[in-house]
């Protein structure tokens, strides 16, 4: 029997959205926590044609169960005329709890959405935080592999990987109609790979997988919809130099770039190994910082001269600045853009994580080793200095 891996996610007390990629554990933790819920799966052919059919079908399974207070619609984006009913039965009984999750937000942020803004949070699920895992996972193998709980569960991690990403392709690109042609789509997820970790530039990807630059700026927002990839703004707050205006583009797991990014005798093991590091690193701080409730905004930061640091951390418990150096040691070299940053921001805090296995303190720069800052990050660590 699998075991269960109890998750940094606190549900709330009231109706809510749980959103995250397939394969992050949604089912796994809601079945584990709400046991005797109402449970509605979309994924069930005959549920899913007998609900698009007659939405109004749901009031009647959820009157005919009164003593179920909890219901669960799991992949609620493949029907999403399902949420004015949703929204209807709220108000007609507040007391009942929902919770509505999904693997993609794209068509419902075309539809019904609005209609529930204010009755039902908006939360995330997200891959393995090694604080979750702690011994059952390294920060090597996560390097490798990812921390999607089918992938850290599974005998062949690769193959399951292969597996998870064309299936993506074929359920939520291809069935789902966001694209006609899954040819430039593939072509298009290989070339964007150069891109994790790096300045967003569609002008770029387009000449690489030709296709035309507008269609390649819509492919990026359908994996941006469908939760594959995130993109991380320039932090611009009282700037006092020219900064690049380019977003950063990641994908949502470093197991998922890697299998996504192309492998030869051209391309360098250390230039693929820092850019699944960084993201890494990206993927815990806004788990971490989502399951907190957001309390801060997540960037990078970069100038027009070159000064470029990974991550900054913006809100009401304080500014932080983190650089990632795939490196065993720190070098006066590696501290630059970070004091240029405190001359700018005098109030930030400044950390530095690099693959090293010593704690250090140099010119006020906190150097921490990347494994041991990471299986320290929980949501009892507020602040990301403070494990």
């Amino acid at each position: 029997m699998e075991t269960f891996i109890p998750r940094c996610f606190v549900p709330p007390q009231q109706s809510y959205f749980l959103f995250g990629p397939r394969g992050t554990g949604k089912s796994t933790f809601l079945r584990k926590h709400y046991g005797e819920a109402l449970w509605i799966d979309l994924l069930k052919p005959d549920i899913f044609r007998t609900l698009s059919a007659r939405p109004e079908r749901l009031s009647e399974l959820i009157y005919g169960n009164p003593d179920k207070r909890m219901v669960i619609i799991d992949e609620v984006q493949k029907a999403p005329e399902l949420l004015a009913v949703v929204h209807s039965l709220i108000e007609e009984d507040k007391s009942r709890q929902f919770i509505l999750t999904g693997s993609s937000a794209r068509k419902l942020k075309r539809t019904h959405t609005d209609l529930l803004a204010g009755r039902l949070l908006w939360k995330t699920m997200h891959p393995f935080i090694l604080s979750e895992t702690m011994a059952s996972s390294s920060l090597e193998h996560a390097l490798q592999y990812g921390l999607l709980p089918i992938v850290h569960s599974s005998s062949d991690p690769h193959s399951t990987l292969d597996a998870y990403v064309t299936l993506y392709i074929r359920e939520e690109v291809q069935q789902e109609g966001l694209t006609r042609n899954i040819g430039n789509f593939s072509r298009f997820l290989e070339a964007i790979s150069f891109s994790h970790g790096s300045l967003l530039n569609a002008s770029n990807i387009a000449r690489e997988c030709q296709v035309e630059r507008k269609q390649v700026e819509s492919y990026i927002e359908i994996l941006i919809d469908i939760l594959l990839a995130f993109k991380l703004s320039n932090f611009t707050k009282k700037a006092q130099r020219a900064l690049v205006s380019h977003p950063k583009f990641y994908f949502f797991d470093a197991g998922v770039y890697r299998t996504l990014r192309p492998k030869g005798p051209l391309d360098r093991p250390e230039e693929i190994d820092g850019a699944a590091l960084e993201g890494l690193v990206a993927q815990h701080l806004r788990a971490w910082n989502a399951y907190l409730g957001n309390p801060f905004d997540l960037y990078y930061w970069r100038t027009r001269s070159g000064s470029e640091i990974d991550f900054i951390l913006y809100g009401s418990d304080g500014l932080y600045a983190v650089e990632v150096k795939n490196s065993s040691r720190v070098r006066p070299e590696d501290l630059r853009s970070l004091l240029s940053f405190r001359q700018d921001y005098p109030e930030s805090k400044l950390l530095l994580l690099y693959r090293g296995n010593e704690n250090l303190l140099i010119q006020g720069i906190h150097c921490l080793p990347c494994s041991e800052f990471l299986q320290k990050l929980k949501i009892s660590t507020r602040k990301p200095m403070e494990g």
